[in-house]
């Protein structure tokens, strides 16, 4: 688990790494471009030691920057490994169920107790769908992409709230919208 210096640290990081990705398009480091994929992508590089190697790699110049996660030496096997759903094994890939099952904490269906990096988790019956809290807006991927799509999106709350198709409306009432998770390893 990650103590509270580094859980903050981590959330301004794995919030700056998904902006990032919707500002200059996906980079191509990042392979499973996917709703799970944006956020296990992000949770690896948010963890990452972010270098002067690692900021040219990414396009990031020269920006004011968190502070480092810095993990000790326990807490590496976060760097690419997920519980999976037996519980006994970890490894370097989770569909959303299992991030939400085996990796989060369910904090409530109430948007307003949503932290920025905390997950939106919905459940379409075979298909499942995270999306990830920011701070000011909530985005996603929609699983799809085109040379002219990256498949990125960025709404508002409010645009949420009001979604036409009822299923990914983030409200309590909503049977499909199972609530907003937290990754097990932040203390915070």
């Amino acid at each position: 688990m990650l103590n509270f210096e580094q859980s903050q640290s981590f959330r301004s990081w794995f919030v700056r790494i998904v902006k990032e990705q919707l500002a200059r398009g996906p980079t191509p480091r990042w392979s499973q471009k996917d709703c799970a994929g944006l956020v296990r992508f992000g949770v690896y590089e948010a963890l990452k030691p972010h270098d002067h190697k690692w900021l040219r790699a990414n396009g990031i110049s020269n920006q004011e920057f968190p502070p480092e996660v810095n993990l000790a030496s326990d807490q590496q096997v976060l760097l690419n490994s997920w519980k999976q759903v037996d519980s006994k094994t970890r490894l370097p890939f989770a569909p959303a169920i299992g991030i939400i099952q085996e990796n989060s904490q369910f904090v409530s269906k109430d948007l307003n107790q949503a932290r920025p990096g905390d997950l939106l988790f919905f459940d379409q019956g075979e298909d499942q769908h995270l999306m990830i809290w920011t701070g000011t807006y909530v985005a996603y991927h929609t699983g799809s992409q085109s040379k002219k799509d990256s498949g990125l999106r960025a709404v508002s709350p409010g645009q949420l709230m009001n979604w036409k198709d009822t299923r990914w409306q983030p409200r309590s009432e909503n049977p499909n919208f199972i609530g907003i998770y937290r990754l097990s390893f932040l203390s915070y």
